[in-house]
């Protein structure tokens, strides 16, 4: 980024070799968005990103730059810490413009996981980068029995792959975060963001566009980047090697096929990653699918969406790490200063390669909320405690802060267990967003960058091209062909001793419930039956005898008088049941 405002007015297309070399990898796309915004430029560039210049190795050994190298913006007006740390900068400025005259940019190292003091060897480490010590290869390596089960189980997945994602969604993304094995990269990041399905869909297409000449102005800021990425990879060693010519008609191809969007220099560090891993076709509709699919409107003109980003990042901040958002907002640090190169270059340019990996691995799996984990990982670290903050009195110790984070930290598997802690969910960044979006649009009514087209994950991926699929079902079919092939049929093969376990369970199973339906038919049949008969008898049955009708009827009681002894009776002796003709015991009159 050039040190000051009027400078980065006219960066893009200029041939100037110092405009050019400390350009960020947003490259004058990104000036032109702060120009329009009124922001202020802090004169550091970040020359680890693979578009700085050559002399960021003697600045750093100089005492100059002492491992820092951070993105040279914020927006809004600048702080009071800011402004008196501004002569400081352009003295900074000043010398880092000297130092750049006198040396050559094409030496450019390409990350900060590959700035290790040396000259490049011609020794290269498994991923194949030259001169990368020791420590760049991080811990011991699973076993071989581990790497190979892990192989198999992949395998099996990709074999069946619309069943899998339709169903076992989540063991995918297990394994993801386990780590895709290196040799089932190159299989299985085309399935996870859908770029082999768009492939599959558009035969025919990317050779289309790179026999397409493209524009000359693109093709021109095309061909200044590209021996920035990764000079000191095998792949693009040279300049006339298949590697720099793959990414440049890779990128060519992508200005053709969005014309309006262009080319940003960010999409070249994440192109030459695909492109290390898999063909150029492969490549492309990858790079297609996360510029539209995970990070729709980063790369275009008006990079919204960063902006959105930036301020949704400072908000889940708060809320992980309180400690370092307050530093951050006391010395006016603002979000685009460090996020931007983060996000737009998917870490690529700033994190040891083995954990780079790693971290597209859950990317392409889990969407972007990878992104912020990560981020908040790398700001805990490097500001998460009293003691970190204790030499940060500015904005530039602040920034050199973020940037000098001990490698041993950022080894891939301590790091990940800790980006996997970080609690955001999909709902936590949605939800931010539907809120810094609504601030935005009253600060800026013309802000047009709406979060819904972003798809939160893999899944969500698959099931809008399954969608599509659905709604245009031609589009997935190919010309027949004008010869005949032949039919073949294949028996399947005889189940798993377990999958007949299962099937003969739910063969069970299916018995006992028609069993049960069954019994509950007769039931009620017999329950009918036994109601209809004993309506029958109640018909049949003869009627009781029919009571007197004594309505209206006045009734005289006598009782019958006691016997004497005379008579026969005893004492108090009651008379014995009334016979026939005798008088009745009690005598009713009507």
């Amino acid at each position: 980024m050039l040190p000051a405002a009027s400078a980065l007015s006219g960066a893009k297309g200029n041939d100037s070799k110092e405009e050019i070399s400390l350009q960020r990898p947003w490259g004058a796309r990104w000036t032109e968005v702060l120009a329009r915004d009124g922001c202020t430029a802090v004169p550091l560039g970040h020359c680890s990103t693979g578009n700085g210049p050559s002399t960021e190795h003697e600045l750093r050994g100089s005492g100059i730059l002492k491992g820092a190298g951070f993105a040279g913006m914020a927006s809004g007006p600048m702080s009071s810490a800011a402004s008196s740390s501004l002569s400081t900068l352009e003295e900074l400025s000043d010398a880092f413009d000297s130092a750049l005259g006198r040396h050559d940019d094409s030496s450019s190292l390409g990350s900060d996981s590959e700035l290790n003091g040396a000259a490049p060897y011609r020794q290269t480490d498994r991923y194949g980068f030259f001169g990368t010590s020791g420590a760049q290869d991080g811990p011991a390596q699973p076993p071989v029995e581990l790497v190979r089960h892990r192989e198999n189980r992949w395998l099996e997945m990709t074999s069946h792959w619309e069943k899998t994602m339709a169903r076992r969604y989540k063991k995918v993304k297990v394994l993801c975060r386990k780590g895709i094995p290196s040799s089932m990269r190159a299989r299985c990041w085309p399935l996870l963001c859908g770029g082999q399905a768009s492939m599959t869909h558009n035969q025919g297409k990317y050779k289309e566009l790179e026999q397409s000449p493209g524009d000359p102005q693109w093709l021109e800021t095309i061909e200044k980047d590209i021996h920035r990425q990764f000079p000191f990879h095998e792949m693009f060693l040279s300049p006339e090697g298949h590697g720099q010519r793959g990414l440049l008609q890779l990128l060519k191809a992508y200005t053709v096929y969005r014309p309006r969007e262009g080319y940003c220099q960010a999409q070249g560090p994440v192109a030459a990653v695909l492109l290390m891993h898999m063909p150029a076709e492969q490549a492309f509709w990858c790079l297609v699918q996360i510029s539209e699919r995970y990070l729709p409107g980063y790369y275009s003109p008006e990079m919204e969406a960063v902006l959105l980003d930036g301020e949704v990042f400072v908000a889940l901040l708060q809320r992980v790490c309180p400690k370092a958002y307050k530093h951050l907002r006391k010395h006016g640090v603002g979000p685009l200063l460090y996020v931007t190169e983060w996000f737009l270059c998917l870490y690529s340019r700033t994190l040891p390669f083995p954990t780079v990996l790693r971290i597209w691995d859950a990317f392409l799996s889990e969407g972007v909320k990878v992104l912020f984990r990560v981020g908040l990982v790398l700001v805990r670290l490097a500001l998460g405690s009293s003691e970190k903050l204790r030499d940060c009195t500015g904005v530039v110790e602040t920034l050199e802060k973020l940037r000098s984070i001990p490698v041993r930290l950022l080894q891939e598997d301590t790091f990940m267990a800790e980006v996997y802690d970080v609690a955001v969910s999909d709902r936590d960044v949605a939800h931010e967003c539907r809120i810094q979006l609504a601030k935005l649009c009253k600060v800026r009514p013309d802000f047009g960058y709406r979060p819904e087209k972003r798809l939160p994950n893999a899944k969500a991926i698959f099931d809008a091209q399954q969608l599509e699929d659905a709604q245009q079902p031609e589009k997935g079919k190919h010309p027949a062909p004008t010869f005949l092939i032949p039919e073949i049929v294949v028996d399947p093969p005889p189940p798993l001793p377990k999958e007949q376990r299962r099937l003969e369970k739910e063969r069970l199973k299916e018995q006992r419930r028609q069993e049960q339906e069954r019994h509950q038919q007769e039931e009620a049949r017999r329950r009918q039956e036994e109601a209809a008969a004993e309506k029958q008898a109640r018909k049949k049955k003869p009627p009781g005898r029919k009571k007197p009708d004594t309505r209206g009827k006045t009734f005289h009681v006598a009782q019958r008088p006691m016997l004497s002894p005379a008579q026969g009776g005893g004492k108090g002796e009651e008379p014995g049941p009334a016979k026939r003709n005798s008088v009745p015991y009690l005598e009713t009159y009507f």
